[in-house]
């Protein structure tokens, strides 16, 4: 049988054990550990797809059939909207079309709604992108330059969104009230990735951020956090 899913371009180079199940194609980084915790969460059947970033494999033309953007994860949903293959790219877009396709990790009430959709986007446009500069000066090329001010303002931005996360968590044991969602899938894998691979919670003064600290150790002990940090293998 030729499933509709079958006749997308990242089907010949990846190609599918299971068809009938959501692909997703990723890398565990904290962009795409966002969509495999949030379908592990949600209980979701799915195959995972590693991208390779350090063979290139982001830009093979399957790949950019998929994501023009060249980045991760990106998925391809054989049962999309009206049943037909919907394929889609962006962490965030992907984080909201999950939880409105299973009606979970979205709250129902149009404020709880708004203010998850507010911190997922406080996420996508200060957290993801200053601590990922940030890493990069610290840990990789960036280090090695003699001018430090580039490190030291990814410095003083990080700590600053570390202080808002940090007073607010200090309220509440998530983004969201009493309400875990995708918004903590998006945030904590970051802030993880902040302290954990790239080595710079002394930096930044991590111990100045105890309610962060309690609610990240909070989201790795969930089991499918833990499944999902491992996707792709």
């Amino acid at each position: 049988m030729n499933h509709p899913i079958l006749n997308h371009p990242i089907t010949q180079a990846w190609p599918l054990q299971h068809p009938e199940r959501l692909q997703l194609y990723s890398l565990p980084t904290p962009n795409g550990v966002k969509v495999s915790i949030a379908l592990e969460e949600m209980g979701l059947p799915y195959e995972a797809h590693t991208i390779r970033i350090a063979q290139n494999d982001q830009f093979h033309p399957g790949f950019l059939a998929l994501n023009p953007n060249n980045k991760i994860p990106a998925i391809l949903d054989p049962d999309g909207p009206g049943g037909q293959p919907l394929a889609l790219f962006e962490s965030g877009a992907i984080l909201i079309y999950l939880a409105e396709k299973t009606g979970q990790f979205l709250p129902q009430d149009p404020a709880q709604r708004y203010a998850t959709l507010q911190w997922l986007m406080w996420q996508m446009g200060g957290v993801g992108p200053m601590l990922g500069q940030l890493g990069f000066f610290h840990k990789f090329a960036g280090k090695d330059f003699e001018d430090k001010r580039p490190r030291d303002r990814y410095v003083a931005e990080t700590r600053r969104l570390l202080g808002v996360l940090n007073q607010h968590l200090g309220q509440q044991p998530w983004m969201v009230g009493q309400a875990y969602t995708i918004a903590d899938m998006a945030i904590f894998p970051w802030v993880r990735n902040l302290v954990g691979f790239y080595e710079a919670g002394e930096l930044v003064g991590w111990d100045d951020f105890p309610h962060v600290q309690r609610a990240l150790a909070d989201f790795v002990a969930r089991p499918a956090v833990q499944r999902g940090l491992m996707v792709p293998a």
